[in-house]
């Protein structure tokens, strides 16, 4: 068995294990720990297949970004995890039908599962040939195609998130009668003499 083999049965066989045991894990910690790893070995398999680009985006984003905000989700918040999993016996049969039927779907779209004729071809034309002498990697041909070829749709996407984003702001955004907000103009247009009383205390006496 060579290198490659054993990294691949090490990562697959690490990935479904800790997968198994994000799902069978009674602490909630416990269970975002075992998606970590999950992830770590799912990019691990991805580098192995030549796609340095997907894994590196897989342990950026998923582990340095979604799996910490959801450890610090879970520690942070009080969560009774006990209640919430009393109520799990009574939903227990509705879970398993589904899942089986989702099963059943997947088996049935793998099972008939066709490629269209020139699919691959079609599917390399897109990419440049990883043979040149500018495009040895899969993140530098990726990014050449990204930034040359794509990059006027790469913005208006960018330009979409970002319009996605104002406007989540903008719906969630609530103003509160009872809470002081800090009024810029208000500030710098005050006029000290109706905005400052002195008192003349006498010594010893309060005020």
């Amino acid at each position: 068995m060579g290198i490659t083999a054993f990294a691949f049965y090490l990562f697959a066989i690490t990935a479904v294990a800790s997968g198994l045991l994000v799902v069978l894990s009674r602490n909630p910690v416990h269970s975002v720990l075992w998606l970590i790893l999950t992830f770590f070995s799912a990019a691990g398999l991805f580098v192995l297949m030549g796609a340095e680009f997907v894994a590196m985006l897989l342990a950026i984003v998923y582990v340095g970004a979604v799996a910490v905000l959801f450890l610090f989700v879970v520690m942070m918040l009080d969560v009774d995890f006990v209640e919430l999993k009393s109520g799990i016996a009574k939903f227990l049969p509705f879970g398993i039908a589904i899942g089986l039927v989702l099963i059943i779907e997947l088996g049935l779209v793998i099972g008939h599962w066709q490629f269209a004729e020139g699919a691959l071809d079609l599917r390399q034309t897109v990419t440049p040939a990883l043979t040149d002498a500018q495009n040895t990697q899969n993140t530098i041909a990726i990014g050449s195609v990204l930034y040359t070829d794509y990059i006027y749709l790469f913005q208006a996407a960018g330009l979409i998130l970002l319009v996605a984003m104002i406007g989540a702001i903008v719906l969630t955004l609530r103003h509160r009668t009872d809470v002081k907000r800090q009024n810029i103009q208000e500030q710098m247009h005050r006029d000290p003499a109706k905005t400052m009383e002195l008192k003349d205390v006498k010594s010893g006496q309060g005020l």
